[in-house]
């Protein structure tokens, strides 16, 4: 059974508090945390892949193994190909070792950790990046722009001590129009359907994957989350049927970073106390998921 070795994250040095953007955006700064629950978030002067390499090499640093793999998830690269994995992968010095693209937003961190626990028996230890930069996907709607920022999240999948039990991964491509960034426009959210779908989705994930592991809601010492918006968080706790207070939060510091989110909150939590771990995420296209691991 594979397992989580361990995280690692990189936050860009520039934070642009909601007072700048209000500014800039003609709007409110209370009305900007009172819709999304965040206060700041960070904008990148870097590349999505140099973003991604400084997750990379904090998780590798920190848990130093051989690396067999490398999948990357991005939905905000600068070009259509290559992808940002490749030139991770040589960044760390990886030359040879398959690196794979994942081009997905908000959900791609979830979808890489599922992948690559199903794929450890052959290539060993894998390594899972997540890097976005949202800054540069961002136009001058402020229901989206006051929502996004950039960060890089990172995590090692193989022989490590907290199990990965389980994980359930879906898509529903008839959604599609309704979250995208096409490749001369800015990000188009239809935010009522996104919220809609999601809090559906999120929390049915998540009892698919605790029921057919003989758990429910309550047995989960901590909720990791795709951190898109707090209210998001919220009304999925209130529908399993758990205080908010379980699902780690974020995104008052950072917004929403896409598929890294996650990955980052990880890194924060990940020497906290609890022993069962639910991820969960849901993004574009729309796709998401949940997955079960368990700390020994």
């Amino acid at each position: 059974m594979a397992g989580i070795i361990g995280f690692g994250a990189y936050l860009p040095a520039r934070v642009v508090t909601n007072a700048e953007l209000a500014s800039r955006l003609g709007c409110d700064p209370d009305w900007i945390f009172e819709a999304s629950g965040i206060r700041e978030r960070r904008y990148a002067e870097e590349s999505v892949a140099e973003l991604g390499l400084a997750a990379a090499r904090d998780c590798v640093a920190k848990h130093p193994v051989e690396v067999g793999m490398v999948i990357a998830a991005s939905g905000s690269a600068e070009r259509r190909f290559p992808g940002p994995a490749a030139t991770i992968a040589s960044g760390l010095g990886l030359g040879g070792v398959p690196a794979i693209d994942l081009p997905m937003a908000s959900a791609g961190g979830l979808y890489g950790m599922s992948l690559a626990s199903r794929l450890t028996d052959v290539y060993g230890n894998i390594l899972v990046v997540a890097a976005e930069k949202m800054s540069s996907a961002i136009g001058d709607d402020k229901n989206t722009a006051i929502l996004f920022g950039d960060g890089a999240g990172a995590c090692l999948i193989g022989d490590g001590p907290c199990a990965i039990v389980d994980s359930v991964l879906h898509s529903d491509g008839a959604f599609a129009e309704d979250l995208r960034l096409g490749l001369n426009e800015p990000i188009y959210m239809n935010g009522r359907s996104v919220i809609m779908q999601a809090a559906r989705k999120i929390p049915a994930s998540i009892i698919e994957v605790l029921e057919r592991n003989g758990k429910i809601a309550a047995d989960v010492d901590v909720f990791l989350m795709h951190q898109a918006n707090q209210n998001l968080i919220d009304k999925v706790a209130k529908t399993l049927g758990v205080p908010s207070a379980k699902f780690y939060s974020n995104i008052a510091h950072y917004g929403n970073t896409s598929s890294a989110s996650m990955l980052i909150a990880a890194k924060e939590w990940w020497q906290g106390s609890g022993k069962t771990i639910c991820f969960a995420a849901f993004g574009a296209g729309f796709q998401w998921g949940a997955l079960l691991a368990s700390r020994a």
